[in-house]
């Protein structure tokens, strides 16, 4: 960093206002004193936070595993896929509480590139974070988004600067799961403190089965319900026999099409 984009060389805590002095390059700092953890982006310290993990890598792929095999996913993508690679690391996200009168909501922004977008969706509580410490060096990703684009995203999501009482970079960890189905190469990843599972593109349910079926159901009965709208066109014996056909054919009908849906959801 160079020193000449700090007023004298100098910055103040966000917690205490005590006088940091950055050597050049330097952008976590820790305040000598109130220890308060804080990162610096050019001339702008912000609180520097990281959300401990509560799951080992057993633990992760269990929660892939059953993400795999949910209602999102193919039939069967937990056995038929096979893991390409893993690894983990604190990924650095940009923290904005926001605050509209009484009411208090929590925005984010990832601080560094990632294909997963999702990862601004993480339920982040306050509560849960904790001081950053240099013992997570080796496994945090440096932020690549300056705050001030970070700043402008909020801009174009129609939110006011005034309104944002907190600003933090807070690390959090994730376990990224690299994964092959049917030649194509998919990337998964694992909040290590919550098991939630995030994925931008997957191999999905197809959709088309169960539009058909839906479509051919709502065909059927549409058919059933006109012959005692036909019948009564008649006579009343008509309409009672167009009655009876309808009630009989969806005793029919129904459990067949329900037999066809289970058989789609059993293969897709």
């Amino acid at each position: 960093m160079d020193k000449s984009n700090l007023p004298d060389s100098a910055v103040n805590c966000t917690q205490c206002g005590g006088e940091l002095h950055p050597d050049e390059g330097q952008i976590f700092l820790t305040c000598p004193y109130c220890s308060s953890t804080v990162f610096l982006d050019k001339s702008q310290v912000v609180f520097h936070w990281f959300l401990a993990a509560t799951l080992n890598e057993n633990d992760a792929r269990g929660a892939l595993a059953r993400w795999m095999s949910g209602n999102q996913t193919v039939k069967d993508l937990d056995k038929k896929a096979t893991l390409a690679g893993r690894t983990f690391e604190y990924f650095p996200i940009w923290y904005f509480k926001r605050k509209q009168g009484a009411k208090e909501s929590i925005l984010l922004q990832a601080a560094a590139a990632t294909s997963v977008s999702e990862l601004q969706n993480l339920p982040l509580a306050a509560g849960d974070l904790r001081k950053y410490t240099p013992t997570l060096d080796a496994q945090a990703r440096p932020p690549t988004v300056p705050l001030t684009a970070a700043v402008e995203w909020l801009s174009q999501r129609q939110v006011n600067p005034a309104e944002i009482a907190e600003r933090a970079l807070v690390h959090i960890p994730i376990y990224n799961f690299k994964y092959n189905y049917q030649g194509k190469t998919y990337t998964a990843v694992v909040d290590g403190a919550s098991g939630r599972v995030f994925a931008n593109l997957f191999p999905a349910k197809a959709e088309a089965p169960y539009a058909i079926i839906a479509l051919i159901t709502a065909v059927i009965f549409l058919c059933l319900a006109s012959i005692p709208v036909a019948g009564a066109l008649y006579s009343a014996n008509a309409m009672a026999i167009g009655v009876a056909v309808l009630f009989i054919g969806s005793l029919i009908a129904a459990p067949i099409l329900i037999g066809v849906a289970a058989w789609i959801a059993s293969k897709v």
